[in-house]
């Protein structure tokens, strides 16, 4: 029982009082009435000189950056954002159905709400796809299954792929919302995508771009995320351009690396908003009942409403939108500002998972490369291709230059080639951080890059640097090679020691992590490595083809 509470009314969109009644994990009624009676165990709680917000939820969360799921909600929830929304790439590409829809109702017995995507495609040129029809349609049939996409596979439909038109067509059947990715697209690209069914974009850069995504008819998903921090610049120019009404715009981390979190989740993104002088109403709306109604989910979550999951987040003031205590499905995760630390010992998720295998030897001849194009550095993301004279030894290499190879987990086949701008004394590298789950090896010195390997090999997965014969920082990530079963607050203080000897190195981008994972995402230009090959982005071709193992 939640007594004399000042809330957020998201259907009147403003502040009001009232009594708040939660029986287990609903909001039961909100209104001036106390209840007749009230067993022992009820539990009253005077909200006066407190202000309460609905949950806030993150509707674009990539559940493997590192973290994991459940490490990830047991970080956010008791900073508010208590609903994720998540990516099924991980899940989809590394288990079976039967396997993932286990870890998905796992996951739904914890005190954070879990709700999912579904991808139409692998993001890069894949040598066996699992994309099927049998399998996209048992995942868009998922009560937890929330939209279609993100779609970075759009250029494919436009160019007459009938396939993933037809999952897309089944997602609207189902009445169900599809995100799209257009970074950059013209007014007439965004106009087809949105014939096509596209519902949603969260690739905005500008106000402007934002603005014409509204006149469109797009929902508007705001990006704030370490390979693009521009999200205070955007809000303000979208004042400045006359917005004054948000109910079809939300915001968004995009899968954000651990470091960027420190300041916080969807609490962060709503104070960005009201620094950038977005009414508080709308600011925390954009955050929580936005987002629900976009997701046809307002009977559930986004609001303090009867019916509602009581997902409250307890405020000093509408102008702090970090909570004093929250409450997760009913239950506390914080109270008084400190954290309920076993509301997320109840499911351990690396039960459900097996480790990757690499049970193959590698030599420093697998790591020669018959071509002379590489992959140049534009930025944090963006890659162009450069043309290098073929090398036989180290030394020979091109100040800057550094071999690039992408390996198959089991040794099958290996796509070798070279990367400039990544960071120029970087000796040995090896990781399973990537787009594919492929294994990927990166240095100047070739006797560093398989020890680097080596103990990749042992740790099950990860990332790992060694410079002179040493290994000089890793990071394990033993689950599913990509993530972590440190608590947040470690893996931070982790990934930053990682981050630190990459730069020592010489990396000089914004998001390293970001950076290995897209060198084999083909959904960003020019040139990528992928399990096929060196692939032209730009004109849909294989440059040079991937090779066995020699």
């Amino acid at each position: 029982m939640l007594e004399n509470a000042r809330y957020l009314n998201t259907y009147m969109k403003s502040w009001e009082r009232a009594n708040i009644w939660i029986d287990h994990d609903r909001i039961v009624y909100v209104g001036d009435r106390l209840p007749v009676k009230m067993n022992g165990k009820t539990e009253q709680v005077d909200c006066s000189g407190l202000v309460l917000v609905p949950g806030y939820i993150e509707p674009h969360v990539h559940p493997g950056q590192l973290y994991n799921p459940v490490t990830l909600a047991a970080y956010a929830a008791p900073l508010g954002t208590t609903t994720l929304i998540c990516d099924n790439a991980i899940l989809f590409r590394c288990l079976s159905d039967v396997e993932a829809f286990k870890v998905i109702d796992h996951l739904a017995e914890l005190p954070a709400t879990f709700y999912w995507w579904c991808r139409y495609d692998p993001q890069s040129e894949v040598i066996h796809s699992l994309f099927n029809d049998k399998r996209i349609k048992a995942w868009l049939n998922h009560p937890l299954v929330v939209q279609g996409g993100e779609l970075t596979g759009w250029p494919q439909v436009v160019h007459g792929n009938d396939q993933i038109l037809s999952w897309m067509r089944e997602t609207k059947l189902l009445r169900k919302p599809i995100e799209s990715h257009l970074p950059g697209a013209s007014e007439r690209t965004l106009t087809q995508l949105k014939l096509f069914g596209a519902d949603c974009d969260h690739e905005a850069m500008t106000g402007k771009e934002a603005v014409m995504r509204l006149k469109l008819g797009y929902t508007v998903s705001l990006r704030y995320s370490s390979i693009r921090p521009d999200l205070p610049d955007i809000l303000k120019a979208m004042l400045d351009e006359g917005v004054h009404h948000f109910d079809h715009v939300y915001m968004n981390m995009d899968g954000s690396t651990p470091a960027f979190l420190k300041d916080g989740v969807c609490d962060h993104l709503i104070r960005i908003a009201l620094e950038a002088g977005v009414p508080a109403e709308d600011a925390y709306m954009m955050a929580s009942s936005n987002i629900a109604s976009h997701y046809n989910l307002g009977d559930r979550i986004g609001h303090i409403a009867p019916g509602r999951v009581a997902n409250i987040n307890f405020l000093k003031s509408p102008s702090d939108p970090r909570p004093v205590s929250v409450l997760s499905k009913g239950k506390w995760v914080l109270r008084d500002g400190k954290r309920i630390d076993d509301a997320f010992s109840g499911y351990n998720f690396a039960d459900d998972l097996e480790k990757i295998q690499m049970d193959f030897q590698l030599s420093p001849r697998d790591l020669d490369s018959a071509s002379s194009t590489g992959l140049d550095m534009v930025n944090d993301v963006i890659t162009r291709p450069f043309e290098l004279a073929p090398v036989a030894v180290d030394s020979k290499l091109p100040d800057g230059t550094l071999y690039l190879t992408l390996a198959d987990k089991a040794g099958k086949w290996f796509v070798n080639s070279y990367l400039r701008g990544f960071a120029r004394n970087l000796s040995g590298f090896a990781g399973s951080f990537s787009t594919t789950g492929d294994i990927l090896i990166i240095g100047r010195n070739k006797a560093d890059m398989v020890a680097a390997f080596n103990r990749l090999k042992t740790t099950g997965g990860g990332l790992v640097i060694v410079k002179d014969g040493k290994i000089a920082v890793e990071l394990a990530l033993p689950l599913l090679g990509c993530m972590s079963e440190l608590p947040m607050d470690q893996l931070i203080e982790e990934a930053e020691k990682f981050e630190k000897q990459l730069r020592q190195a010489g990396y000089s981008f914004g998001d390293p992590f970001f950076s290995l994972l897209f060198l084999s995402s083909t959904h960003l230009p020019y040139i990528r490595i992928t399990p096929k090959g060196l692939f032209d982005v730009m004109h849909g071709e294989l440059i040079v083809g991937e090779g066995p193992r020699k």
